[in-house]
């Protein structure tokens, strides 16, 4: 369980001072990032959207593809003049790339105007790590190879009042020959049903009404368990929960899915018809390379099953493109896939060699310009069936979430469908929060367009 810094320590840090995180990468890294807020405002931080004028800056990382850390580097160096206007704030660096052999020391060595280097198994110490630095002007390193134990009881300082990530499990086993997860978020452990039904009951009576259950491979919960408990099974729990208005998860492995999540999302009235399977490629030989654990008919048939026991699913995928190896032939398999599964949305990679996984050590490495141009051929394609896909719908009246009013129009607001689609319709500061019927009038590949029918709670 977590245990805050003592408040001899802890209420004077923070007093009159603010933070700044900034965080690449997945929905994990988002929920930590929360996580470090929650903490933060514990000690008396409160947050400020501007780098120059915090007082604590922390960039909380990602190592699955090159370009975020690219990025991470480029931002450190910026904030040294920053560190000079200012020598008492304090620089924090964490997440998955501090898991990277070498990664953190270069860092403090590179940019010595750091302070703190933490990693994703130790995150709940920062509040210490924070102590340490400012009391000893001192660097503070700590990385874990990984951690057994999964600490329960660290706050949480969210942004939307509505919808909320509620981490179900932590690691992944699966060792796809391009990912470099497993080694820096380590093997799959899960949270007890008790403290993840507690932490949704916590969140409904603050006004929640939306959960995204998060994992690497959420189908693997249950590992590690003391009593059994399937993923299914801990999805139904979530819906009777008195005050749930919409469940939603991710990420599913597709070779792990199997008819019984498929029916507790049929027969369970509050969680959604919407599915995240990475297929990665549309290829059985890349599949195999991939070390995936499927074939492309047996992704194929997974379609075919999700679609004939939820008539009306979104499903949404992860390509990647350039895969060493990879034949014309090849990305000409997962073209025609994209084109027969029609995905309501695909995030599209192109492939990124990452450091001490197999695929980096793999022979016929391929050109970044061939890259490139599969690249776009493969979202004219994802585009135009996410296209076809919401211009059926148009005319159609759905329930939405209102989350809030445009960024460019005050008249406009916004929110998602039970299927994950974001819908732009005329409307007042009175609908947010609401469940409201919005009949959709036009689409485009990633937005909808609708008029409020009538408004009701």
């Amino acid at each position: 369980m977590y245990k805050p810094l003592e408040s001899d320590k802890a209420k004077p840090m923070g007093q009159g001072l603010k933070y700044f995180i900034e965080t690449w990468g997945c929905q994990m890294n988002e929920e930590d990032s929360e996580k470090l807020a929650g903490m933060l405002k514990g000690m008396g931080y409160e947050p400020t959207p501007f780098k120059h004028q915090a007082d604590c800056i922390i960039f909380n990382t990602c190592c699955v593809r090159e370009n975020a850390e690219l990025k991470v580097y480029g931002n450190l160096g910026m904030l040294k003049k920053l560190k000079e206007k200012n020598p008492e704030m304090i620089i924090a660096v964490c997440g998955c790339m501090m898991q990277q052999q070498g990664v953190a020391e270069h860092i403090l060595k590179r940019y010595p105007y750091v302070d703190i280097v933490f990693g994703t198994h130790n995150a709940w110490k920062f509040p210490e790590y924070l102590f340490q630095a400012k009391r000893d002007k001192v660097q503070v390193r700590e990385i874990l190879s990984d951690e057994q134990r999964i600490v329960e009881g660290v706050p949480v300082e969210r942004e939307s009042g509505l919808s909320a990530y509620v981490t179900i499990m932590y690691g992944c086993d699966n060792f796809c020959s391009y990912c470099i997860v497993p080694y820096v978020r380590g093997r799959e452990k899960s949270r007890t049903p008790q403290a993840i039904l507690q932490e949704i009951r916590e969140l409904i009576a603050q006004g929640y009404v939306e959960f995204t259950l998060l994992g690497q491979n959420v189908n693997s919960y249950g590992k590690g368990l003391e009593e059994p408990v399937s993923f299914a099974q801990l999805l139904r729990m979530v819906n009777d929960l008195p005050g749930v208005r919409r469940i939603r998860f991710m990420t599913s492995h597709p070779k792990d899915i199997d008819l019984e999540v498929i029916r507790a999302m049929k027969e369970s009235e509050h969680i959604t018809e919407q599915i995240h399977l990475p297929v990665q490629s549309g290829s059985s030989r890349i599949l195999n390379i991939m070390n995936r654990k499927y074939d492309r008919e047996t992704y194929l048939d997974l379609i075919r099953t999700v679609r004939r026991e939820l008539p009306g699913v979104a499903l949404s995928t992860d390509i990647i493109v350039g895969f060493p190896g990879e034949t014309e032939e090849d990305f000409s398999e997962t073209l025609s896939l994209c084109e027969e599964v029609g995905y309501d949305l695909a995030f599209t990679f192109i492939y990124s060699n990452r450091n001490n996984t197999p695929a980096d050590r793999m022979p016929d490495q391929i050109s970044d310009e061939v890259k490139h141009e599969r690249f776009n051929r493969l979202v004219e394609v994802v585009n135009r069936k996410a296209m076809e896909r919401n211009e059926a719908l148009v005319g159609q009246i759905h329930e939405v979430l209102v989350e809030g009013p445009s960024k460019t129009n005050e008249t406009v607001f916004s929110g998602r469908t039970r299927t994950g689609k974001l819908v732009n319709f005329p409307g007042d500061a009175t609908l947010v929060g609401q469940f409201i019927p919005v009949r959709i009038t036009r689409a485009n590949s990633f937005n909808l367009y609708g008029e409020a029918v009538e408004h009701s709670s």
